[in-house]
């Protein structure tokens, strides 16, 4: 069972805890596209709610596909396989038409282009949730390595407000795990990002580094990086044996699980 380690991350008035609600406002949204693909499958296009008419999981499952995959034409044989990774039913090309043919209906004329190969137009602005956390941790990396740990800390906030660990919670298949494996690795960097940030900031800032630090050790326990960033952490203050006890449970962990 995938743990919801967001929850454990910091308390409720901290900024980057996932509060269920979209993270753009009403007036970025009205004039183009608003998804949410982690947790409820969130549709709005120039401000109109259109996930209510999504045809179920599968139609769930085929629009954020063709969303991640929107800059190319998708082959009906690989949204089949999208689809249906264990296997095609006996009709799964009559199955994919059907699931088309509503999704045209639920996202308007226009959007949802070919039949040989699919491809939606999603004309203005686009926001995805997945892609917003994933440029603003770029961004928040890019702003360590330049010695901005103000920034870095804002924008590794920004994108741990995506509850990341809640893609498609009712999917499965081969591109769907692969999916949560790469926002795993991308929330992993966020908060050890914001790990960082903290550290070098210093003050008031060193409590939500080390509650960041510890969510990511939670998630990924032999991720020696965030480990070490724990240890910094305490040292930085002021408590080297905090900092001992941390180095002595990974020793521990090394030596119990991996004979080392």
């Amino acid at each position: 069972m995938r743990r919801n380690w967001n929850d454990a991350l910091l308390p409720l008035n901290k900024p980057w805890r996932n509060l269920g609600e979209p993270v753009a406002c009403r007036s970025e949204v009205e004039q183009g596209w608003d998804i949410r693909l982690c947790g409820p499958v969130l549709v709005e296009a120039n401000g109109r709610r259109l996930d209510p008419g999504l045809p179920g999981r599968q139609g769930r499952l085929l629009f954020a596909y063709l969303v991640l995959n929107r800059s190319r034409g998708c082959p009906r044989d690989e949204l089949i396989d999208a689809l249906w990774p264990e296997g095609p039913p006996a009709a799964a090309d009559s199955a994919l038409s059907a699931l088309l043919s509503k999704l045209r209906r639920a996202l308007g004329p226009g959007v949802l282009n070919g039949r040989g190969e699919l491809r939606l137009n999603l004309e203005g602005p686009v926001t995805v949730d997945i892609e917003r956390s994933r440029t603003a941790i770029e961004e928040a990396e890019a702003a360590i390595e330049a010695g901005d740990h103000a920034l870095a800390s804002l924008r590794a906030r920004e994108a741990l407000l995506t509850d990341l660990q809640t893609f498609l919670p009712d999917a499965e298949g081969g591109w769907v795990a692969e999916q949560r494996r790469e926002l795993d690795t991308l929330r992993l960097r966020g908060l050890e990002t914001l790990a960082e940030a903290g550290l070098r900031q210093g003050g008031r800032e060193l409590g939500a580094a080390e509650q960041a630090a510890r969510a990511a050790i939670a998630a990924a326990p032999f991720r020696e990086s965030a480990h070490r960033l724990l240890m910094e952490i305490h040292e930085a203050a002021g408590n080297p044996a905090e900092a001992l006890r941390a180095f002595e449970e990974l020793r521990s962990l090394l030596r119990e699980e991996l004979g080392t």
